[in-house]
């Protein structure tokens, strides 16, 4: 499977039988450009704000899963876990969707705009994650520390961190590299995508950066 990264928050993840596409951004809102000629046979939305839930951009008519609940898309599963997007269950940014999607022998953990850790009933109910998705930005989500809290209870294979500032955009959220010395991997280095399978999982934890 090809992890392949389209800013902020959004991913294209190709499996050999279908491809899931997460979290799009509006880009007159953002103030970056979204890749063209994207399409999906599966979309995810975390929750109703601009920079998660640009449908449109999307092509290929794909099945858009919005919400809570358990999912079955051409051999793909998608598991929506409710959650908020603060640390006050949700009364200053609302509700967040969390989605646990299983593709290509995978288990794969898209947390969106999570705003607080996680409780030991949600970790249980995701547990077992390959691959972990995880905004690390600070102001509107988790920041660096919370996150690798979160990171510490759910014990993923590999960690690729999202929603953290950019030169390009940054709204105040913190860049990367404070999540990189949070974890003690200041030395990793981005890269444009990730390809992986069941197989070559590391036998150790391992952050990967998508530029």
């Amino acid at each position: 499977m090809e992890i392949l990264p389209l800013g902020h928050a959004s991913f294209k993840l190709r499996g050999k039988f279908a491809t899931v596409v997460t979290d799009p951004y509006d880009e007159k809102e953002m103030g970056i450009k979204y890749p063209k000629h994207i399409e999906a046979d599966i979309l995810t939305i975390s929750h109703n704000h601009f920079d998660h839930n640009a449908k449109g951009l999307i092509g290929g008519s794909p099945f858009v899963v919005e919400g809570a609940g358990e999912y079955e898309i051409k051999g793909v599963s998608v598991i929506g876990v409710g959650s908020f997007h603060d640390d006050k269950n949700g009364e200053e940014r609302g509700k967040n969707t969390m989605y646990r999607i299983e593709i290509d022998g995978l288990r794969l953990l898209h947390l969106g705009d999570l705003g607080h850790v996680l409780s030991s009933a949600q970790v249980d109910v995701v547990d077992g994650v390959d691959v972990l998705f995880i905004p690390v930005g600070g102001v509107y989500t988790i920041d660096a520390e919370k996150a690798a809290q979160v990171i510490s209870d759910l014990e993923p294979r590999i960690v690729i961190p999202m929603h953290y500032g950019t030169d390009t955009y940054n709204k105040g959220l913190a860049p990367v590299s404070v999540f990189l010395k949070q974890m003690g991997k200041e030395s990793v280095t981005p890269g444009a995508k990730l390809t992986i399978s069941r197989d070559k999982l590391p036998a150790e934890m391992q952050v990967v950066v998508l530029e």
